[in-house]
């Protein structure tokens, strides 16, 4: 897979942005069929960074249901955090 089709977006909010100013982390939503291996040479290639560590998690679907009965569906997702070496940073997540 290319890296345009393994980092789907980066997550941007209140936890991510806290992430990286404490442990030097990013987070992005990824491809659910995407490995460790491939996140950390997307990133390297999309923002020619140098990545410690990637560790992934992965949220199932799940059922919205309201006074007991079933009224949608929430979608699941895979969120990457890749550590970045010492003194590395992405210019896109700067100032956000």
């Amino acid at each position: 897979m290319d890296y345009t089709q393994i980092l789907v977006k980066p997550l941007v909010s209140e936890k991510a942005t806290f992430v990286k100013e404490q442990a030097q982390q990013v987070v992005f939503f990824v491809n659910p069929r995407a490995n460790k291996i491939e996140i950390k040479k997307a990133v390297e290639a999309a923002f020619k960074v140098k990545v410690t560590d990637v560790n992934v998690i992965t949220k199932k679907p799940s059922d919205k249901v309201r006074q007991g009965r079933v009224v949608g569906r929430i979608s699941g997702c895979k969120k990457a955090y890749v550590t970045l070496a010492p003194g590395e940073k992405i210019e896109f997540f700067e100032g956000v």
